[in-house]
């Protein structure tokens, strides 16, 4: 029984491991999706809501948002809303106070809601500065050519 019991623990070890599928994490996805009524939130609410893992769906027409809450991925749900012939893009503003330079160009829309700004990158620097280095070697004591205001 040495050599057949080893051989059977081994065996029921190696059938017992199974490939467990990795599960996927609630998730909230929002998009900006151009909608002009009423008729249009539920016709993008109805597709949405076809879509496999989605627990719930919001729609805000004011603010042109939908929000899709499950075990769902981003692409997925942005595919299944880009069937509906209507702008889509994910959602890309996130409230000014969590981004580093909000007033940016590239963060400031106008067109986004209340006390938002468009997501940019942390890399994005300030093309706009108060002062330009050409001023400030124009009065600089060190420049022969500068101009003495007395």
């Amino acid at each position: 029984m040495g050599v057949q019991g080893t051989l059977e623990y081994f065996s029921e070890l190696l059938s017992s491991v199974k490939k467990k599928k990795k599960k996927k994490q609630m998730t909230t996805v929002a998009l900006k999706i151009r909608m002009d009524c009423d008729g249009c939130a539920r016709k993008v609410k109805k597709v949405l809501s076809g879509v496999k893992g989605a627990k719930s769906v919001d729609v805000d027409l004011k603010q042109q948002k939908a929000t899709v809450t499950g075990f769902v991925e981003a692409k997925k749900v942005l595919a299944t809303a880009q069937t509906t012939k209507k702008k889509v893009e994910l959602w890309p503003y996130v409230p000014y106070s969590l981004v580093a330079n909000p007033y940016v160009s590239q963060a400031y829309d106008k067109k986004a809601p209340p006390n938002h700004v468009r997501k940019v990158p942390v890399t994005a620097t300030i093309m706009e500065t108060t002062m330009d280095d050409h001023y400030t070697t124009m009065f600089s004591d060190e420049n022969p050519n500068a101009c003495s205001i007395m």
